[in-house]
């Protein structure tokens, strides 16, 4: 459910490279305030956001059409298929975009590409690491945290002792006098999956954060930090439009519903972009995005059997109340100071 142009006499960095770590001198390992900019980008390639911008909504609709054609939306059993294909699409407009760069700028180098895209190198190793393993840990706890208020304002009744709301469900998917597992057995497996579904989703979606979070965002950052942030996310939010328009995420099949999806995709990706900036590298977005996807199936697991049940739109995972709590989380990042200059490196725009 992507990132940031001078032309400097002495310098082959790319226009919209993405902050690296300072290297290590005999006085010890750089500091998270010493990350910076090789140079200063002033301009945003345009040419190559366009191109971007049509690649990959372009195949979206491309590989989403059958859903349309068939007529089947939300009940048609290729959703999941497609759902997935969709989301190579940004990797693939990110080569196209290169390619037009390529044209402009001339040749960079696998490496000098793998660096900007921030794939490779980890450094700081420890920072990098540590910062996909909170996105994994946090983004499924953002979840959580929104079911909670979901409970708290009486918009559904959970059950955490018998889980029960569950229990119905896989009664219902089992042949008649099956006996069902241990429930609790089942919920704190499906619990322990959640981490293991992010690294198990990282390469679906690498397919998407390649484009917005690798590419997309630095690619923007002349328009300022949070400009760059802002506008990739509703982009990003956009490029829904072939499954939103269909009831996808919120059982909206209007304009109502792709303004939410570009929503919360603007304050998640706040989140995202924020992890890419912070360390230099797509791979904490990477695993953040596969972690927020393996729980959003999380309520169904703690919903009672008999519990209301409350418009996607506002209780769902990608609904209001989780793009609040996201929103609290930005709010306390920028208390803070963790958007200073200093923190995401020397010269940020």
């Amino acid at each position: 459910m992507s990132d940031e142009r001078a032309e400097p006499a002495l310098s082959t960095t790319p226009d919209h490279a993405v902050p690296q770590a300072a290297p290590e001198t005999e006085a010890g390992p750089a500091t998270a305030e010493a990350v910076a900019l090789p140079t200063a980008p002033t301009r945003v390639p345009w040419a190559a956001v366009a191109v971007f911008a049509v690649v990959s909504c372009g195949l979206a609709w491309a590989v989403a059409s059958p859903l349309w054609v068939r007529g089947l939306g939300m009940a048609d059993p290729l959703l999941p298929l497609i759902a997935t294909a969709m989301m190579l699409s940004p990797a693939i407009a990110t080569v196209a975009a290169l390619l037009v760069e390529r044209r402009q700028r001339g040749r960079r180098g696998a490496r000098g590409i793998l660096r900007d895209l921030g794939m490779w190198p980890l450094r700081p190793v420890g920072r990098t690491l540590g910062m996909s393993a909170a996105a994994i840990v946090v983004l499924p706890l953002l979840i959580a945290v929104g079911l909670v208020v979901v409970g708290l304002l009486d918009l559904a009744r959970f059950d955490l002792v018998g889980f029960s709301g569950f229990a119905e469900q896989l009664d219902s998917m089992l042949p008649p006098g099956t006996p069902a597992p241990p429930i609790l057995l089942l919920v704190v497996m499906q619990l322990v999956m959640i981490p293991v579904g992010a690294i198990l989703n990282a390469p679906f979606a690498f397919g998407e954060e390649i484009g917005w979070r690798g590419w997309l965002l630095p690619a923007l950052r002349p328009l300022g930090v949070w400009p760059a942030l802002l506008v990739s996310g509703a982009f990003w939010g956009f490029w829904h439009s072939p499954l939103i328009l269909l009831g996808y995420n919120f059982g909206l099949t209007d304009l109502t519903g792709v303004l939410l999806m570009m929503l919360t995709c603007m304050v998640l990706g706040v989140l995202l972009g924020w992890t890419r900036l912070r360390t230099g590298s797509v791979w904490p977005a990477v695993f953040g995005h596969g972690a927020f996807n393996a729980a959003a199936g999380l309520g169904a697991l703690v919903v009672a059997a008999d519990s209301p049940v409350p418009p996607a739109w506002l209780a769902g995972p990608a609904g209001l109340i989780t793009c609040a709590v996201m929103a609290v989380l930005v709010a306390v990042l920028v208390a803070a100071g963790q958007f200073r200059r200093d923190r995401l490196g020397a010269r940020l725009g």
